[in-house]
């Protein structure tokens, strides 16, 4: 899937087989990006990197994901060829929800990512019916995930090893 004839700047995925065009994200969720990544950077150990927008290769759910952002070890993608990582070699993914995706990155993304044994996903919903919330998810077994913190924007939210990180979420802008 290296060349679509999707618009400059869209975000093409395989989402339980079928192929899906979002827009680019907005400048909140670029916002929020920006901010996950810069924390992270902070905690992380030399040898893991974070990866905005790289593949994951989920075929066991007929998927192709570009998470907003990957936590891996260097040397996969320094082995690794193409666009893509396989999904066991992430240790943590990240989505930020926008009103065209929740419902992909709430269940499918979701279902799928712990399928594929990612032993930490975190998703970032500004859409949240409620109020924002930021979900970290664990232990995958069976393709279901458990919940193991939630909170709104402003809760910090405990990532554990290899992060080690209390992320601050209180500057999150409340519509990703």
């Amino acid at each position: 899937m290296e060349k679509t004839d999707a618009p400059e700047g869209c975000k093409v995925e395989i989402v339980e087989g079928i192929i899906t065009v979002a827009p680019p994200p907005s400048n909140a969720h670029n916002l929020i990006n920006s901010k996950l990544i810069r924390c992270l950077s902070a905690a992380l150990p030399d040898e893991w990197g974070l990866f905005p927008h790289v593949g994951i290769a989920v075929p066991s759910r007929q998927g192709l994901f570009i998470p907003d952002l990957v936590v891996a070890l260097n040397d996969v993608l320094a082995t690794e060829e193409g666009h893509c990582i396989p999904a066991a070699a992430a240790e943590l993914v990240a989505e930020i929800t926008s009103p065209s995706n929740a419902y992909q990155d709430r269940i499918q993304k979701a279902a799928a990512y712990s399928h594929a044994g990612i032993p930490l996903y975190l998703l970032i919903d500004a859409w949240t019916p409620g109020g924002p919330t930021v979900t970290l998810y664990g232990e995958p077994k069976g393709g279901l995930y458990r919940v193991l913190q939630t909170g709104k924007f402003g809760d910090p939210i405990r990532l554990p090893e290899p992060i080690g990180l209390d992320l601050e979420t209180g500057d999150f802008p409340a519509k990703g």
